[in-house]
């Protein structure tokens, strides 16, 4: 029996056939594009700090960023693609991005070198947190190929994570 509603009708094209379950496409969808609105947070707080960097560290802190906001970008088109392949719908709008992130804006005029670390370093460390979350997600459920480009990506963001911790660090004095 097919569904027949407007809303059912609008939405079959986008049913892309995956082997998981309806539950599973549910649940995984929603928690990778979540993950997909903390990542787009988070991209755009790193490069507002990456063209708002002044100080004595400045070459050193805003190559720094820049790197690490490229990483962060090169995850938005595989994240968003993911879920289509396991047949769900994802962002569609900066609109929803501020909806769903999970990660807080910095809209500061000035923000201290020292403080744009150490929100980095938080940032990245809870969307490790929440990586990790949706990947056992992706493993219950059986999504292999979720669960390895999570993999991935856990282990990027554990490497930004370190940076942020030890450039932040004060020395042995």
């Amino acid at each position: 029996m097919t569904d027949k509603t407007p809303r059912a009708r609008r939405m079959a094209p986008l049913r892309t056939p995956s082997g998981l379950s309806e539950d599973a496409t549910r649940d995984i969808s929603g928690a990778l594009t979540a993950l997909l609105a903390d990542v787009f947070a988070l991209y755009l707080k790193t490069k507002n700090f990456h063209w708002h960097m002044s100080g004595p560290h400045f070459r050193d802190y805003h190559l720094l960023f820049d790197d690490q906001a490229a990483q962060i970008l090169a995850m938005t088109d595989p994240l968003a693609e993911r879920v289509r392949k396991i047949g769900g719908t994802t962002l569609r709008s900066i609109g929803h991005i501020g909806k769903i992130q999970r990660i807080s804006d910095n809209d500061a005029d000035y923000v201290d070198p020292q403080d744009m670390l150490a929100e980095l370093r938080d940032d990245n460390s809870d969307l490790l947190s929440r990586m990790r979350e949706t990947r056992s997600l992706c493993d219950e459920h059986g999504d292999v190929a979720s669960t390895s480009v999570l993999e991935n990506w856990i282990d990027e963001t554990e490497e930004r994570v370190w940076f942020l911790f030890e450039t932040s660090r004060k020395g042995n004095s």
